[in-house]
């Protein structure tokens, strides 16, 4: 994102009254997002229904709100429950994507996005990413055998039907000052939350619908070694990196975890030269694993990310679960 598009989302979640101005426009929007959701719906433009079910884990506001790792602790979920998902993405921030593309070992995150490789990576389920949603799906069912599709964002994408909806919401930022865009940060009026078959929270206790950030441990991106949290609490002083939707989430982990360090900040996605590594030396780079799945060839031995699971409520789990069995 860039400066301006930084300036934009923090007077969105401030509240800047002169956003009024906007209003205009986002009327607009609205009767627009509106009259493309029915003419889906109505049939008028047709959707893809795909032969298994289809779980779409997405958001309505710009910027992260944490659906990649809730949609790696709901595929481990599955796993464990011995189903066998399947994963589709838009592959946002691939530069050098020839789409579909389907992941594998050799995969990098120019062909494929970030956030598609760590999926792919953490959990090494089937993943396909295109722009097209609904034909990353039948590439996906022409080359496995599954139980079910997770579709990692794609709320707004309604050539693809879905069976199941997740909405992720920032416990804290919730929904900003409430307009769409340009005025806001929603992709879609807040009334969109009634329709979603389950609204998790980020950050919340709750046992009904919050989602939880657990870190376990250090990994270095060139071994694969893995130390315990406390390893670099109190020493040397760290550089931590982050190209993250909302870096301070990063930063405020390492605070809990008595880190003293420095920070190296990156836009979303940002693609990751040697250059932006050149000077670094010996340091000790901390990042975070979506940071990580691009840096791995460019980082020093004394480069670390931290892995962290999300923690998700049962009820989700089982409502997913009794649509596949159903």
């Amino acid at each position: 994102m860039s400066a301006q598009g930084r300036g934009l989302e923090a007077a969105w979640y401030r509240g800047d009254r002169w956003l009024w101005l906007l209003r205009p426009l986002e009327w607009l929007f609205r009767l627009l997002a509106a009259l493309r959701r029915r003419l889906y719906r109505s049939g008028i433009i047709s959707s893809y229904r795909a032969p298994l079910p289809i779980v779409v884990v997405g958001n309505i506001t710009v910027g992260g709100t944490g659906k990649t790792p809730v949609v790696i602790a709901l595929v481990e979920a599955l796993q464990a429950k011995g189903l066998r998902p399947g994963v589709v993405s838009r592959g946002y921030g691939a530069t050098n994507a020839d789409f579909p593309h389907r992941l594998s070992e050799s995969s990098d995150a120019r062909q494929s996005g970030d956030e598609p490789l760590l999926i792919h990576r953490r959990t090494q389920v089937p993943c396909v990413v295109d722009s097209d949603r609904a034909n990353a799906v039948q590439v996906l069912l022409r080359h496995n055998e599954l139980d079910l599709v997770i579709c990692d964002d794609g709320l707004q994408h309604y050539a693809l039907a879905r069976d199941f909806e997740i909405a992720v919401v920032d416990a804290t930022r919730r929904l900003g000052n409430g307009f769409c865009l340009p005025a806001g940060p929603l992709r879609e009026p807040a009334s969109r939350l009634l329709s979603v078959d389950k609204v998790l929270y980020r950050g919340s206790d709750s046992a009904a619908d919050g989602v939880r950030y657990e870190p376990k441990v250090w990994v270095n991106l060139q071994t694969g070694e893995q130390r315990p949290l406390d390893e670099f609490s109190g020493g040397v002083l760290a550089l931590a990196l982050a190209g993250i939707g909302q870096p301070q989430q990063f930063y405020s982990t390492l605070d809990s975890l008595g880190v003293t360090y420095q920070i190296r900040g990156f836009p979303d996605h940002h693609s990751y030269t040697a250059q932006d590594f050149a000077a670094l030396d010996e340091s000790l780079v901390l990042m975070t694993e979506k940071d990580a799945v691009k840096c791995q060839s460019l980082a020093g031995p004394n480069a670390w990310y931290l892995q962290i699971d999300a923690l998700l409520p049962g009820a989700a789990v089982a409502a997913v679960l009794q649509l596949v069995r159903s």
